[in-house]
């Protein structure tokens, strides 16, 4: 499609482009925030399980701790090796790491989500002003065919 920076295009559409345009756009803004909503869950609980590394290295060995298998249920453990934790890295995968480096693979993951966070908010954006002027544009092309009816 052709640029619709400063509406250049838009104004010489018919009624049925523009008004596809404004679909498409807004179509887009509603993946777009679904996505930011995605990333801030997991952002959350990203920073949910860095303050637990946190807790975790602080306790001694031989704790008696409860580990959550979901967000509602939890099960009794004893922390045998508090300088080791496993990390999940998705798809049922899990890898053993020290303390600092489990703490350092949190971090990076928060900063790179936060990162992909404020681009898609940025393109999201863009996305919602095309969005507005397709409908400003459609609008007044609606009302200059009913005037002209």
């Amino acid at each position: 499609m052709a640029s619709w920076k400063s509406g250049m295009g838009l104004e010489r559409m018919s009624v049925e482009q523009v008004k596809a345009v404004k679909e498409q756009a807004d179509l887009e803004v509603n993946l777009l925030q679904d996505s930011l909503s995605n990333i801030r869950t997991a952002t959350s609980r990203l920073e949910i399980a860095s303050s637990a590394l946190n807790d975790l290295s602080l306790r001694p060995p031989a704790t008696r701790i409860l580990v959550p298998l979901t967000a509602s249920l939890y099960v009794p453990a004893t922390l045998h090796h508090p300088h080791h934790v496993l990390l999940d890295v998705g798809t049922g995968y899990f890898i053993q790491k020290t303390m600092p480096e489990g703490k350092d693979y949190c971090h990076r993951k928060i900063n790179l989500l936060k990162s992909n966070f404020d681009q898609l908010l940025e393109i999201a954006s863009k996305k919602k002003n095309v969005a507005d002027e397709a409908g400003v544009i459609l609008q007044a092309k609606l009302n200059q065919l009913a005037s002209s009816s």
